[in-house]
C-alpha cells in the first residue's frame, strides 16, 4: 500500500534549477516511488547562514511510495550526497541541495535522525508556500491544521522574503 509523502527542496549553491531537476529525476528512480507533483520554485532570502550564502531556491515535491520512512530517507540522503551535499553539512551553511521529508501520510515519526512532520515546517514560509501550491489540504498530523491554514497564520515578515517564480522548472 502506498502513502503520500511531501518533500521540501532547497538549494543556494551551483545551478539551483539544474539541481532541482536532477533531484526530481533521481527521486523518480527510487524503487516503489512515483513523483506525482511538484511546485514552482520560490526564491528566498537565506536565514541564519554563517557563510553569507546567496538566495535559496525552494520547492515542494509530492510522491507516492511503498517504502517505509527510514528507507525513503536513506534514498533522499544518497541523492543529496550524489548532488554535492556533504554528509557532515551543518544547517547554518550554504548547500547545493537539501531534501527534507515534511509529511509522510498522516504519520508522526520520531526515529534516529528522522522527525516527521518536519519540526519547523509550520513556521517557515519557504516551506509552506510551495507546499500549499501542491497540497493546500494536506493536514499537519500534530497541529491538526491544513497547510493552507498554517500558511495563512504566518507573520507577514516570514512571507515577505518568499518570492514565487512564474515558471515551472523544466
Amino acid at each position: 500500500m502506498s502513502v503520500t509523502v511531501y518533500i521540501g527542496f532547497g538549494s543556494n549553491m551551483g545551478d539551483r534549477e539544474a539541481i532541482f531537476r536532477a533531484s526530481l529525476e533521481s527521486i523518480t528512480k527510487v524503487p516503489g516511488t512515483e513523483v506525482t507533483a511538484h511546485s514552482k520554485l520560490y526564491e528566498t532570502e537565506p536565514v541564519g547562514l554563517v557563510d553569507g550564502g546567496r538566495e535559496f531556491l525552494n520547492g515542494a515535491i509530492a510522491l507516492e511510495t511503498t517504502l517505509p520512512p527510514a528507507d525513503l530517507m536513506t534514498f533522499l540522503r544518497s541523492i543529496e550526497q550524489r548532488l554535492g551535499k556533504s554528509p557532515t553539512h551543518r544547517s547554518n551553511e550554504s548547500r547545493p541541495i537539501d531534501l527534507d521529508m515534511l509529511l509522510y501520510g498522516d504519520g508522526i515519526i520520531q526515529e534516529d535522525g528522522l522527525t516527521v512532520p518536519h519540526p519547523r515546517m509550520h513556521t517557515r514560509g519557504f516551506v509552506l508556500a510551495p507546499l500549499a501550491e501542491i497540497a493546500p489540504d494536506a493536514v499537519h498530523p500534530v497541529l491538526n491544521r491544513t497547510v493552507s491554514v498554517l500558511l495563512s497564520r504566518l507573520a507577514d515578515e516570514e512571507l515577505r522574503s518568499v518570492r514565487k517564480r512564474d515558471r515551472l522548472p523544466a
